[in-house]
Order: structure tokens, then sequence, then C-alpha cells
């Protein structure tokens, strides 16, 4: 159970996000909300119970005073962070003569170097409450896609939480990776799948890994829907 320890969580405005702030409130977790759209924060925040148990924080992970900023509300709100989820990202089409350069160079600062700021902003606290660094990867991150710059910003993501967890060995902060298959959310404008999962599936995934013993690190959870084959 969560009761009382605090998750901060990015890309927390709709799809997997949102939906495991849903849980994670059921479970007893007080939540610190981070996106660019505050307007759809502000409504979950006020869903899940308003400011005791959820606040809202406007945050551009590519910005680091967001991130640090994020962070000192969740101190001061809620007095501790317990949990971190770096998990705001967006793709791109397959195709390295798809999309444009401008659209990559926003997918690289936010999936590659987003994460790496939630990471630096979150540690020193993390490490403070023996905490858990948490990021969005894929199963595009364990396979090459064709022509896929996302696929390789997913790659980096594993690379990163590896990094992380060497580093914070003998810390007692854990560290994992949340790789999605296929998922019916926004992220998808034309889900490929019928029978794909749905944000609450991974959700569940999330809940998972926070929910076991401080001795026990999940380090990577990779879910795909059945149908997925590859």
């Amino acid at each position: 159970m969560g009761e009382g320890r605090v998750l901060w969580i990015t890309g927390a405005s709709s799809g997997i996000g949102a939906a495991t702030a849903r849980a994670a409130a059921a479970d007893g977790w007080r939540l610190v909300l981070a996106a660019r759209s505050l307007d759809r924060l502000e409504a979950l925040a006020e869903e899940l119970g308003g400011p005791d148990r959820a606040v809202a924080v406007e945050c551009d992970v590519t910005e680091w005073a967001d991130q640090q900023a994020a962070v000192v509300t969740a101190l001061e709100h809620f007095g501790s962070l317990d949990a971190a989820w770096a998990n705001a990202g967006f793709g791109a089409q397959r195709g390295f003569l798809l999309d444009t350069p401008e659209h990559w160079r926003s997918m690289v600062l936010t999936n590659v170097y987003g994460a790496a700021l939630t990471i630096r902003a979150a540690l020193p606290a993390l490490k403070d409450a023996h905490g858990h660094l948490l990021l969005t990867g894929s199963v595009a991150g364990r396979r090459n896609i064709v022509g896929s710059l996302y696929s390789a910003t997913k790659h980096a993501v594993h690379a990163m939480a590896e990094s992380a967890r060497l580093e914070l060995d003998g810390t007692g902060v854990r560290v994992t990776v949340i790789a999605p298959g296929i998922v019916d959310t926004p992220f998808f404008t034309a889900v490929p799948l019928e029978d794909a999962l749905a944000a609450e599936d991974v959700a569940h995934a999330v809940m998972y890994a926070l929910s076991q013993p401080p001795h026990v690190d999940v380090n990577e959870v990779l879910v795909r829907p059945t149908a997925q084959g590859a």
C-alpha cells in the first residue's frame, strides 16, 4: 500500500500517466501531477481528492527550472518525494525522410533530455526517502523499429535507467523501466491492433513495481498485448 507516500508523474495529464495517477490515488499515494496542460492536470487533481491528495504543476520537461520547481512543490506541499516517474514523451513517424527536423528535435529533447532532467531533479529527494525512480521505456527500446528515431530515444531511456541503477547502488533507491507495447491512448493516432493494451493495463504494471518490498527492485516490466507479435 502507498498510504501517505508521494509520487511525482511527468506526462500526467492523459493516457498512461493519468491512468496511473488514478490507480496510485486509489492505493493511497499522494500525487504531484506534472505536464504542460495545466487545465487538464487541475481537473485530474480535483478528481483525485484535491490539494490534500494531489497537486498540479505546469511543467515542460525540457526546462530545468520547471523540473526543479516540481520537486520543490512536492517537498513543500507534501514534505517528501518517495517516487518519481519520468513518463513524458511522444513519438514520430517511421522513416528518416518523414516528420520535420523540428519535430525530431522536440521529441529527442522530451524523451531523452527531459527524462535525464527528471532523474537529476528527483535524485536528492529520492535518496533521502530511499525511494523509487521509474522511467517509461518501450518495446521499441528493446528492438529496432524500421526507420524509427523514436525507437532510438527509447533505447536511450533503457540505457539511462541502467546507468542510474548502477549509480544508485547502495543508496536504497530502486529503479524501474516500464516498457509498454501498443497501447490504446492518444499516443497513437490510429491504434494498429484491435486488442491493444489499455492505459490501465500499464498502470497495473507500474503499481506492481511500486508495491514490492524495499529489498526487491523490479528493474524492467515489458508488457505487450497478447496480439502483438513483435
